[in-house]
């Protein structure tokens, strides 16, 4: 029988056939396509003619079809509904594909086609597009190690083998001490706690078979446990048990992985010819330097700690009013900030949530998308790869253009977080491929669904990048969608979270499960007048993170980590109540993968932009002004990685941003400034 993997899908969207697919399926599937992509690729390093954009690149470019096909479902289905079979097989497969990417990488005889290409490049009759694959071809296989030789060679594939292994390793390490860990919580835990999350607490007690509520390390559930339980031991030992995450001892700690992991990095970017890792990795971004990063993040830093400062200063004067004597801890932060919220705005999660059930901020995702680039959203009957999974067809004009999937509710199965990938990228090359989009979060399920304003902005925030791939609108899939650099990635997302404030996306979509009212102009007035609260505390631990990563990055390898961790923290005085958002043992973004290594600032870098670029909407006098919208798609959400990342922000803002626009988003811009 034909592995279902391998078909051309289902219906006329060619779906991977979920239904079909067993995890017996996944490993012969793999081998499969392993072995055609290999076939190809030596196909086109020994063929005898002299190298042509056709023969070389666009041969490339459909050498890994089958492998791209197989990946792109297991994968996804790896990180949103892990099984002991799939954690297993991606720890086998770690190692295998990284050798397979330093095969085609490092293969003498196809790098010297590119190379022959691109010295030759002004000869060849190439249009915009193709010179920049061409361009991003030769660089990947440059900075790969295409032009090592012998020893070094060998031990850059060995290196990238190994990271592989571990890096894998740490994430699954990761949702294990997310997945084990859980207190039982009596009736008097849960005294003071709002209905919604007693009913978080119960559906996590379900979910594990116990009678009753249970404390999670899932973040929909222990951010408003600590936001709201008055019960100062307990937020104790939650919040310790949720920082600890990879630091708990056994198979399971993470320290000693991410030790090793630095130290290969920065032995992979000597062998390039960098003095440190971060070098190496910001060179293609358009920060290009860990100076530049540092003074970007600095910039904030001062003006975000001196709100942080002030702010806690008032919260310790709320703990000790009642009768708490001692320091302001982390544990205490977000309780008596709710607090202080609930008494300087006067509304609380509580009254917001009934507003922003999950189906209206889906819809007010949607319609935002349809005001301002004419998408409809049509359902699609399943069966997906889980029964929470919804999907849509994406039209316009008639057109399909895309599949969107959202899988949305936490679980077991499913690392933290939220994020948006492509199970399948749009490009044009051998026929107009339809994108299939996942977006996939961790909010906490009901009847029906209520998120926080912080949730809802998540899910605006992963419907972005969404937009990025399902406008993606180029011929090569290497440059399509959110294949960008990593500091320009997040700017069509971040961006995309400006709307879910927009007074008329409010008024239309923010409105009662029960009653169908809409959120009172009150209400909304009080949300807006707390959009910077508390934005000390969020900058700050955010620079936290960013500034840890960046200072492992950018010179020797720390034999030590968390040692490196408490000097850099203690050098930039993080207050005392506020640690990193990500400490070191549960720091997915940089040592679950290279994603995200010495490269977090890439959020803050991304917020100048996305700042100044709605800036460009206020300035038309409309938050959805067709002529800005139409400049939006065309040079940030269908160009993919056509032209350098300034380029294009240029081309749709006419200049680059400063960072102003940021500081006064987050509140921190010193009004007599």
């Amino acid at each position: 029988m034909t592995n279902p993997l391998l078909t051309d899908g289902t219906g006329p969207y060619q779906l991977p056939p979920f239904a079909q697919i067993s995890d017996d399926d996944f490993a012969p599937a793999f081998e499969a396509a392993l072995s055609e992509a290999r076939a190809n690729t030596a196909a086109i390093a020994d063929n005898p003619d002299a190298p042509t954009f056709a023969n070389t690149i666009e041969a490339m470019e459909q050498s890994d079809g089958a492998l791209d096909k197989v990946a792109g479902v297991f994968y996804n289905l790896a990180g949103a509904d892990a099984t002991p079979a799939r954690e297993a097989l991606m720890r086998d497969l770690a190692p295998k594909l990284a050798a397979f990417s330093s095969e085609i990488t490092m293969n003498k005889a196809l790098f010297a086609r590119i190379d022959q290409l691109w010295q030759n490049r002004d000869t060849l009759g190439l249009n915009a597009e193709q010179s920049r694959v061409l361009e991003l071809y030769h660089q990947m296989f440059t900075r790969a190690g295409a032009a090592l030789q012998g020893a070094p060679a060998q031990r850059m594939k060995a290196i990238k083998e190994r990271l592989a292994t571990i890096t894998t390793q740490f994430s699954q390490n990761l949702l294990a001490d997310e997945r084990d860990w859980f207190r039982p919580m009596s009736e008097d835990d849960l005294d003071g706690l709002p209905d919604f999350v007693i009913d978080t607490a119960r559906a996590a007690g379900a979910e594990r078979g116990q009678d009753g509520a249970v404390l999670t390390l899932s973040r929909s559930l222990i951010v408003p446990f600590l936001q709201f339980s008055p019960n100062r031991d307990l937020r104790r030992i939650a919040y310790e048990a949720w920082v600890a995450r990879g630091a708990n001892g056994g198979d399971t700690d993470n320290r000693a992985i991410a030790a090793e992991i630095l130290k290969l990095r920065e032995e992979r970017a000597k062998l390039l010819g960098y003095d440190s890792f971060s070098a190496y990795k910001l060179e293609p971004e358009m920060a290009k330097t860990p100076a530049a990063v540092r003074d970007l993040l600095m910039r904030v830093w001062a003006p975000a700690k001196a709100a942080a400062e002030a702010d806690a200063a008032k919260l310790a004067e709320m703990m000790h009013a009642d009768g708490v004597n001692g320091d302001l801890e982390p544990w205490d932060w977000r309780y008596y900030s709710e607090k202080r919220r609930v008494a300087e705005h006067d509304f609380d999660e509580g009254q917001i949530k009934p507003y922003l059930s999950l189906d209206a901020m889906i819809g007010a995702a949607f319609d935002t998308a349809n005001r301002l680039f004419g998408l409809e959203f049509t359902p699609l009957e399943g069966p997906f790869y889980h029964p929470d999974v919804r999907g849509w067809e994406v039209s316009r004009n008639g057109k399909t253009i895309a599949v969107f999937m959202g899988d949305y509710f936490a679980r077991g199965s499913k690392r933290s977080g939220a994020w948006c990938s492509a199970i399948r990228s749009q490009k044009k090359l051998g026929g107009a491929v339809v994108p299939i989009v996942l977006n996939v979060c961790n909010f906490a399920k009901g009847d029906p669904a209520l998120l926080s304003h912080d949730d809802a902005r998540t899910l605006f925030h992963e419907f972005g990048h969404a937009l990025h791939q399902m406008l993606s609108d180029v011929t090569y899939s290497f440059i399509s969608g959110t294949s960008v650099s990593r500091d320009f990635v997040e700017l069509p997302s971040q961006l995309y979270e400006h709307w879910l404030d927009v007074p008329e996306v409010l008024e239309r979509h923010a409105r009662h499960y029960k009653t169908g009212a809409a959120m009172p102009s009150d209400l909304r007035a009080k949300l807006k007048g707390a959009a910077t609260y508390d934005q000390g505390f969020s900058t700050v631990e955010y620079l936290a993170s960013a500034l840890v990563d960046l200072a492992f990055h950018e010179g020797a390898a720390p034999s030590d980590p968390m040692a490196k961790q408490a000097e850099v923290l203690a050098g930039i005085g993080l207050p005392h109540a506020i640690r990193m958002r990500h400490a070191t043992p549960n720091f997915g973004h940089i040592f679950s993968g290279d994603g995200y290594s010495s490269g977090y600032y890439s959020y803050m870098w991304s917020e100048v932009m996305d700042a100044d670029a709605f800036e460009a909407f206020e300035e038309a006098g409309d938050a959805f002004d067709p002529e800005t919208a139409q400049k939006l798609e065309d040079f940030i959400l269908s160009a993919g990685n056509s032209r350098a990342p300034d380029a294009l922000y240029t081309a749709f803002r006419g200049r680059m941003p400063g960072v102003e626009p940021l500081l006064k988003g987050r509140g921190l811009l010193d009004p007599g400034a």
